[in-house]
């Protein structure tokens, strides 16, 4: 059998729970259902560190960023060392990345191991984008989810039809400031979107880091964001609804924007006959807040921003409509792009391929607990830096609170505290139960599994560090 084409189309800051494959009570995502209706949905599926550019290193390299050197959205990434990318165009695959790099330009931090590569430069703009296109500057008239897809389905056209590719599809949007394209700019218009059970959060019973977090739909959201001024005469809680539906309205009519490009791809590999021996990927660098605690954004490792969407699908080895309930990271992606590119993973890459989970099977010993680390310490959005340990019952979180010296982080440090979740019994995480005496030995068991990761994974716990 022919090596598979791979396609891996990642969107910016999609939460799972704005896809209808996963239940999402706001819209609907009918192509991508597709991808989880023909393959597999994978419903645990995690980030390491949840910001952009940290993810987008851990895929690339299969490193966490301790290791891969891109801790903070300052970091650039160094393009010398090794990637995925690089090991399969040295076996013959051909290799392209189209959209969003957000790694740095210039030197070695402009993407290696790519036969093409157009990228936009930073964020990118949304509408009448630059692209840096193999080292050159070029402009493109319109909206840019549809140009990435433009470029990306011509590549497929012009490819060898001879050897296999690897396509890393790249979308901007949803990121912030959310801003729709003319076909989708009135779609929810007559709708009232459905609030988040936890939307009037007050963050009490956690750590002091929710409250401190700069991120609430009801204060933070800017003029940029909500494109008009406040209307008059509203009490303070209207206000924060009115906000709101400003906000998750412009969100979803770009999430409906990929949706309708991954359509078209997905109609592309049809048409050129290689749907079944192409892997399709759908997923996002990290989760996304929708109001969810009251927040926009992402960093914590609350659910909502850990849990990334991952579908896949296969026809030559995933069954139609599975689910996969096993974890999964994204230090996982590189390790199994090169399994089923008949390559060995190297000794170095610390994720673990997912194609035996891929075909229904659980590897005996496969985890079940994960390690995240966020480093970023009060940039931005106000957020402590921390790390933490998720099992499938609990999540144990420790703020340091410390900069540490990681770059772009401020050097003001807060009291830390820890944070304890039963999920069992509080999937919202809404409650500490760290303090609580009936969770005394779970405090225990879970402290020694956080540092036990932390060795494996070869990174240094806050207390050694600091002192």
């Amino acid at each position: 059998m022919t090596r598979p084409n791979i396609v891996f189309i990642m969107s910016d800051d999609h939460a799972a729970h704005a896809m209808s494959c996963y239940g999402s009570r706001i819209n609907k995502t009918p192509n991508l259902d597709r991808i989880a209706n023909e393959g597999m949905r994978y419903d645990n599926c995690f980030c390491t560190n949840a910001i952009c550019a940290p993810s987008r290193a851990t895929i690339l390299t299969g490193l966490y960023n301790h290791l891969n050197g891109v801790q903070t959205l300052a970091d650039k990434f160094d393009g010398s060392q090794p990637t995925v990318s690089k090991l399969l165009q040295q076996d013959g695959y051909q290799t392209a990345i189209i959209g969003k790099w957000h790694l740095g330009h210039g030197g070695s931090s402009d993407p290696t191991g790519f036969d093409y590569w157009s990228v936009l430069p930073g964020q990118g703009d949304y509408n009448n984008p630059t692209f840096i296109e193999m080292g050159t500057e070029k402009q493109y008239e319109g909206y840019v989810t549809d140009i990435i897809t433009d470029h990306s389905i011509d590549w497929i056209s012009k490819r060898d039809k001879d050897r296999p590719f690897f396509l890393m599809c790249h979308h901007k949007a949803p990121h912030r400031p959310w801003i729709p394209d003319a076909k989708h700019a009135h779609l929810y218009e007559d709708e009232v979107i459905p609030e988040p059970p936890t939307f009037d959060d007050d963050y009490s019973n956690r750590a002091a880091a929710a409250e401190a977090a700069i991120m609430r739909i009801d204060r933070d959201l800017k003029h940029r964001d909500l494109k008009a001024d406040p209307p008059e005469g509203k009490t303070s809680r209207e206000l924060k609804s009115w906000k709101y539906q400003r906000y998750i309205k412009d969100y979803l009519r770009c999430v409906a924007s990929i949706d309708d490009n991954v359509g078209r791809l997905l109609d592309t590999l049809d048409a050129e006959g290689i749907a079944d021996d192409t892997i399709v990927i759908y997923t996002s660098d990290q989760g996304f807040f929708l109001g969810d605690h009251g927040w926009f954004d992402k960093r914590f490792m609350y659910e909502e921003s850990l849990r990334m969407p991952f579908i896949v699908r296969y026809p030559r080895e995933i069954a139609p409509g599975s689910v996969q309930d096993a974890m999964a990271l994204n230090v996982d992606f590189a390790p199994t792009f090169l399994d089923y590119a008949g390559l060995s993973v190297p000794e170095w890459m610390q994720g673990l391929s997912l194609r035996p989970l891929m075909k229904g099977e659980l590897p005996e010993g496969w985890r079940t607990s994960m390690y995240y680390r966020y480093w970023m310490h009060l940039t931005e959005h106000g957020v402590y830096a921390h790390y933490g340990l998720r099992t499938h019952d609990y999540k144990l979180i420790y703020y340091y609170a410390e900069a540490l010296g990681a770059t772009g982080a401020i050097d003001d440090p807060k009291p830390p505290e820890w944070e304890l979740f039963d999920l069992r019994r509080d999937s919202a995480e809404m409650r500490n139960v760290y303090s609580d005496p009936a969770y005394a030995d779970t405090v225990r068991q879970l402290t020694d599994e956080l540092h036990r990761l932390q060795l494996e994974v070869k990174d240094t716990p806050y207390v050694e560090a600091a002192r």
